[in-house]
C-alpha cells in the first residue's frame, strides 16, 4: 500500500484490475485505491505475473503492508515459510510508492502523529482526527483507536461524537447534535432482509462512505446559510464567442467557468474573510488563493485543487480546470491535489440544475454554486428581453461571515460578471 500524502495512514482496495496470473507491466494500473484524500489508480512497481493478492477488495490497509505479490522474469518464487531462511525471498515485491527500504519499527511513519494524554501517554492521531477532535472538544486520549498501533482514525472518533461518549471535557450526549445538525453517520435505515422481495441491499462503496462522513461532518460544523444571486452572463457570452477560436488555437477551451473563477478570484482578494477558516477561536486568512474546482464522477465527487489560482490570467485558468478536471476522471490526481483548497466552486448547472443548496467543503468557510446557464426572458428598462441568464448560489459559514458580507461579496461577483472586464481575456 502506497503512502498517498504526509497524512494519509491507510487506504482502502476498491478493485483489483489485475487478477492473479495476469502479466503486468512496469508501470501499468494494478489496483485502485482509495484514502481520505484521493482515489488513484496504484501501477506496478515492476514487470512479471501478479502470483498472489493478500489484500482483498474492500480491505482497508495501513501504508507500506504488502498486498499482493508479483514473480519477476527469470526469478523464483520464494520458499515456503519454513524454508524462507535458507535463501532469500527476491522475488516478493511489497506494493510501495518508493522502493527505498521500510523503516525501522521505532521510527513512526510521517502520516502519524501523537497527541499528548493525561495519563502521560501518546495517543497516535492524524491531523483531521485531532482537528475535528478539537472543534468538538473531545479528548482524543479517551477514544479507543482502531488503526495501526492503537492510532485514532477518523470513523473512531465520528463514531465517538455519535455515540454521543462526550465526558468532561466534551460535549455531553446529544448536547450540540440536534436532529437538524444532519443525519448521524452510523445511522442507516433499510428494509430487513427478506422484508421486500422488490428491494435489494447493497454495501455503499468506500469512496460513497467517505462522501457521507465528510458531508455529515461539514454540517455539524458549519452554520449553513445560502444566498442566490440571478446573473446575466450575456456580456460573457459574447466575449466567449469572440475569443473561443483563439483560446482554441492555444490549446484551451474558454468556457464560463474559467469567467466565474476569475471573478471569485478577483472577488477574494477584496473580501479576504471569505478566503478565510476557522481554527478554534482564532480566524485564518490566506494569504493565497487555493480554488477547488467540484468534479462529478461516476463513483461519487472530488474536490481537486488549482494551487495559487491568483497567480493565473483567464487562460491560464482555462488551461488548469480542464486539466484537473480531466485527471480527476482517470484518477490519476495526487494527494496534495485534493486538500489545502481555500474556496470551492460546484456546478450542479452542467445537469440542468437551476441552482442549488451546496454544503461546504470543509475547513473552508464558504462554496459557489452555479446553476445552469441559458437564455431566459428577462425584464429590463420596462420591456422584455432574451439574455444568457444563471442562479449563483453562496453557501457560507455564519458562525464567520455575516449575510451582509456575503451579500456583497455576491454583488461583486454580479458587478464583474455583467460587465466583464474584456483586457483580462
Amino acid at each position: 500500500m502506497p503512502q498517498m500524502g504526509e497524512s494519509v495512514a491507510e487506504g482502502t482496495i476498491v478493485r483489483w484490475i489485475k487478477k492473479v496470473g495476469d502479466q503486468v507491466d512496469r508501470d501499468e494500473p494494478l489496483f485502485e485505491i482509495t484514502t481520505d484524500k484521493v482515489d488513484a489508480e496504484i501501477p506496478s512497481p515492476a514487470a512479471g505475473i501478479l502470483t498472489e493478492i493478500t489484500a482483498k477488495e474492500g480491505d482497508t490497509v495501513s501504508v507500506n503492508s504488502v498486498v499482493g505479490t508479483i514473480q519477476v522474469a527469470g526469478e523464483e518464487l520464494p520458499p515456503p515459510a519454513s524454508a524462507a531462511g535458507s535463501r532469500p525471498a527476491t522475488a516478493r515485491l511489497v506494493v510501495a510508492d518508493a522502493p527505498a527500504p521500510a523503516r525501522p519499527a521505532a521510527l513512526a511513519p510521517a502520516s502519524l502523529h501523537e497527541a499528548p494524554a493525561r495519563d502521560g501517554h501518546r495517543h497516535k492521531s492524524s491531523p483531521l482526527v485531532r482537528r475535528i477532535a478539537r472543534e468538538n472538544q473531545v479528548d482524543v486520549a479517551q477514544i479507543a483507536g482502531s488503526g495501526l498501533g492503537g492510532r485514532v482514525t477518523k470513523q473512531d472518533i465520528l463514531g465517538y461524537l455519535d455515540r454521543g461518549e462526550q465526558g468532561e471535557g466534551g460535549r455531553g450526549k446529544g448536547e450540540g447534535l440536534s436532529k437538524e445538525s444532519g443525519p448521524r453517520v452510523q445511522e442507516t435505515v433499510r428494509p430487513s432482509p427478506g422484508t421486500d422481495e422488490h428491494s435489494e441491499i447493497q454495501p455503499m462503496s468506500a469512496i460513497r462512505k467517505k462522501i457521507a462522513e465528510h458531508m455529515v461532518l461539514s454540517k455539524r460544523t458549519s452554520a449553513h446559510v445560502h444566498s442566490v444571486f440571478h446573473v446575466d452572463f450575456s456580456d460573457v457570452e459574447r466575449i466567449r464567442q469572440e475569443k473561443k477560436d483563439e483560446y482554441a488555437r492555444l490549446g484551451a477551451k474558454l468556457t464560463y467557468m474559467a469567467f466565474i473563477a476569475k471573478t471569485v478570484i478577483d472577488a477574494l482578494r477584496r473580501y479576504p474573510i471569505v478566503n478565510a477558516s476557522l481554527d478554534g477561536d482564532n480566524i485564518v486568512y490566506r494569504k493565497d488563493v487555493n480554488l477547488g474546482i467540484a468534479v462529478a464522477l461516476e463513483t461519487g465527487l472530488i474536490v481537486p485543487v488549482i494551487r495559487n489560482a491568483d497567480e493565473k490570467n483567464l487562460l491560464g485558468l482555462s488551461r488548469a480546470i480542464a486539466d484537473v478536471a480531466e485527471r480527476a476522471r482517470g484518477k490519476q490526481l495526487k494527494p496534495d491535489e485534493v486538500h489545502g483548497g481555500t474556496f470551492t466552486i460546484t456546478n450542479p448547472g452542467q445537469f440542468g440544475a437551476q441552482f442549488g443548496m451546496p454544503i461546504i467543503n470543509q475547513p473552508q468557510v464558504a462554496i459557489l454554486g452555479v446553476g445552469t446557464i441559458e437564455k431566459r426572458p428577462v425584464v429590463i428598462d420596462e420591456g422584455i428581453a432574451i439574455r444568457t441568464m444563471a442562479y449563483l448560489t453562496l453557501g457560507f459559514d455564519h458562525r464567520l461571515i455575516d449575510g451582509a458580507v456575503a451579500d456583497q461579496f455576491m454583488a461583486d461577483i454580479k458587478q464583474h460578471l455583467e460587465h466583464f472586464d474584456p483586457n483580462q481575456v
